[in-house]
C-alpha cells in the first residue's frame, strides 16, 4: 500500500502543478474580453503599472476574481472532506448541515432591506454568516443530548433546520416583487463582487480549514473505524465532534456569504481526492484543497466565457458538474 500510495503521489505531484498553471493562465485568458497569453505574461511583470484597459481587467476584475474562486473552493472542500469523514457517509455535503441555508436566509433578508451598502459594502456577507452561523448552532441545540452529540440525528437536524430556513426564503422571494432578480443572482453564485479586501477576509478562514483538517487528521482517521474504535485508540470522541462540525461550519458560512450557494463542491471535491491520493486524511488536506480550488476556479471561469458578453452563475455550472457525479455515486453505492 505504501509503494501504490508513493506511485500516485510521484504521479500528482508533477500533473497537480501543470494542473495549477493552465488553472490560472485560463483564469486570467479567458472571459468576455479575451486576452493572449503573452499579453498577461507582460500585465503581470509590469505589476499593473501600464494602466491599459487589459491591465485593469487582469489586475482589478480576473485576478481578485481567480483568488476569491479558489478560496472558496478551498473552503467547501475542506468541509466536504471533515463532514464525509466525521459522519463516515459518502454523501455528506457542507450544505446538509443547515449552514448554507442560514446564510441563505440572511443574505436574502439584507438585499431586501436594502443593505447592501451598509457596513462599507459587507452588510449582506455580514448578515449571511451570522444567519449561517445562528443555523449550526441550532442543529448543536437539537442534536445534543446529556453533553453527547449524536452525529446521525446530528445530520437530520441540519436537513430540518435548512428546509425550515428555505422556506423562510421561499416567502421573501415570494414577498421581494422588484427585488427578486437580486436575490435569486446571489443565491445561484457569484464571484462578481470579488475585491481584494473581501480576499483578504476570506484568508484567515482558508488557512483554518486547511491546518484544522490537518490538526483532525489522525482522529478522522481512526473515526472511520467507528466511535468506539476511536475511542480506544486515544482520540477525544466529544471533542473532535465538536471541533469538526464547527470548523465545517465556519468554512461553509465564509464561502456562502461571500459567493452565495455554489453546490456540489463539498460533494465532489473529496471523492476524487479520495479517488486519487487514498483516503488517508493526512493526504486529503492538501489535495482536496488543491483541486477545490483548481474546480472552482474553472467553474468561474467557463461562467463568464461560455455566454459572453452574459454571465452564468456559478452555482449552475457547479450544479451541471456534481449532479452526474452525485447520480453515478449513487448507483454505485447502489442506492437507487
Amino acid at each position: 500500500m505504501p509503494t501504490v500510495w508513493f506511485k500516485r503521489y510521484r504521479v500528482f505531484a508533477i500533473l497537480l502543478p501543470v494542473l495549477v498553471v493552465a488553472t490560472v493562465a485560463a483564469a486570467l485568458c479567458m472571459g468576455s474580453e479575451p486576452i493572449a497569453p503573452q499579453q498577461v505574461w507582460r500585465i503581470l511583470r509590469e505589476g499593473g503599472s501600464s494602466g491599459d484597459s487589459f491591465s485593469v481587467i487582469v489586475w482589478q476584475l480576473r485576478l481578485p476574481r481567480m483568488t476569491m474562486a479558489a478560496m472558496v473552493g478551498v473552503l467547501l472542500s475542506v468541509a466536504g472532506v471533515i463532514l464525509q469523514g466525521l459522519l463516515r457517509n459518502d454523501l455528506a455535503d457542507p450544505y446538509t448541515i443547515g449552514v448554507s441555508s442560514g446564510a441563505a436566509m440572511g443574505a436574502s433578508a439584507a438585499v431586501l432591506a436594502g443593505w447592501e451598502a451598509k457596513w462599507h459594502g459587507f452588510g449582506v456577507p455580514v448578515a449571511a454568516f451570522v444567519c449561517a452561523m445562528i443555523a449550526i448552532v441550532l442543529v448543536l441545540m437539537v442534536a445534543r443530548r446529556e453533553g453527547v452529540l449524536r452525529v446521525s440525528v446530528f445530520l437530520l437536524a441540519g436537513i430540518v433546520v435548512g428546509s425550515f430556513m428555505w422556506s423562510v426564503v421561499t416567502l421573501m422571494l415570494t414577498l421581494a416583487g422588484a427585488d427578486v432578480g437580486r436575490v435569486l443572482f446571489w443565491l445561484m453564485g457569484s464571484f462578481a463582487d470579488a475585491e481584494w479586501v473581501r480576499i483578504r477576509l476570506l484568508l484567515p478562514f482558508a488557512v483554518l480549514g486547511i491546518l484544522g483538517l490537518r490538526a483532525m487528521a489522525y482522529g478522522l482517521n481512526a473515526f472511520a473505524l467507528g466511535e468506539e474504535s476511536a475511542a480506544h485508540l486515544g482520540v477525544e470522541v466529544e471533542r473532535l465532534k465538536r471541533g469538526a462540525i464547527v470548523l465545517a461550519a465556519l468554512c461553509t458560512a465564509a464561502a456562502v456569504s461571500v459567493s452565495g450557494i455554489i453546490g456540489f463542491v463539498g460533494l465532489v471535491v473529496p471523492h476524487i481526492a479520495r479517488r486519487l491520493f487514498g483516503s488517508d486524511h493526512r493526504q486529503l488536506f492538501w489535495s482536496a484543497a488543491v483541486l477545490g480550488a483548481v474546480l472552482m476556479v474553472w467553474a468561474d471561469t467557463l461562467a463568464r466565457s461560455i455566454a459572453r458578453p452574459a454571465e452564468i452563475p456559478v452555482g449552475v455550472i457547479t450544479a451541471l458538474i456534481g449532479a452526474p457525479f452525485f447520480i453515478t455515486l449513487l448507483r454505485r453505492e447502489r442506492l437507487v
